[in-house]
């Protein structure tokens, strides 16, 4: 599945240009002007009223410039995507043109667009199968990866606000590899919520109340 990357690369390779040096044009190849005239063609087929947020040339080219900058801030990285925004779209039934913002939550599609159980439903089958008599029957690979990422212990010992907590994360992401065609594969672990740096002032300081405490205990 091409990418968006592989399709705007001028877009996106732009150097950060310093305070006292002019700023160069950017050249667009054609390649990122068929996606983005594609995409802006079909907006403005589905809402009548698009002249309301892009009333001439200049607003229309400033507005593709920016949406694939938001594109690319936001992971939007697959023709499919965009496909499930333009879906999204044309079911909205409202006149006017969406927000970049608006865009790219609609190329989010949920799981059940793409034939998967929600997220709840997921996460009791998943507790349902990490229980070692279970029988194991799953509705779709997804739900069994999720599973496994998430660890069986973990699903059957953790409360379930951390177990869920642990399930949905992993699940939001297989389902993303499921949107883009991409293998399953293993998931790097989310960083801890909290992060302790001790130095060697902390343990200094840590020591010398320890020792005051002791002072203070004895008679």
């Amino acid at each position: 599945m091409r990418n968006v990357k592989d399709l705007i690369p001028a877009a996106t390779s732009g150097k950060h240009v310093g305070a006292a040096s002019a700023p160069q044009p950017r050249s667009v190849d054609q390649g990122t002007a068929s996606v983005v005239n594609s995409l802006f063609a079909e907006l403005q087929c589905i809402f009548p009223a698009w002249k309301q947020a892009w009333p001439d040339e200049d607003s229309l080219k400033a507005a593709k410039r920016s949406w694939i900058k938001g594109f690319m801030a936001a992971g939007i990285n697959s023709l499919e995507q965009i496909r499930f925004g333009i879906q999204q779209c044309r079911k909205s039934g409202g006149e006017f043109a969406p927000s970049v913002g608006r865009f790219i939550k609609w190329c989010e599609p949920t799981p059940e667009m793409l034939g998967l159980p929600d997220a709840a439903k997921a996460y009791r089958e998943a507790c349902a199968n990490a229980h070692p008599a279970a029988d194991r029957k799953w509705s779709h690979p997804a739900v069994h990866h999720a599973a496994c990422e998430t660890g069986f212990y973990e699903l059957a010992n953790l409360s379930e606000e951390r177990s869920r907590k642990l399930f949905d994360r992993n699940y939001a992401i297989t389902v993303r590899m499921v949107m883009t065609g991409q293998p399953l594969r293993e998931i790097p672990l989310a960083l801890p919520e909290t992060v302790t740096v001790r130095t060697p002032e902390v343990g200094r300081e840590n020591l010398q109340k320890l020792r005051e405490m002791f002072k203070g205990g004895r008679g």
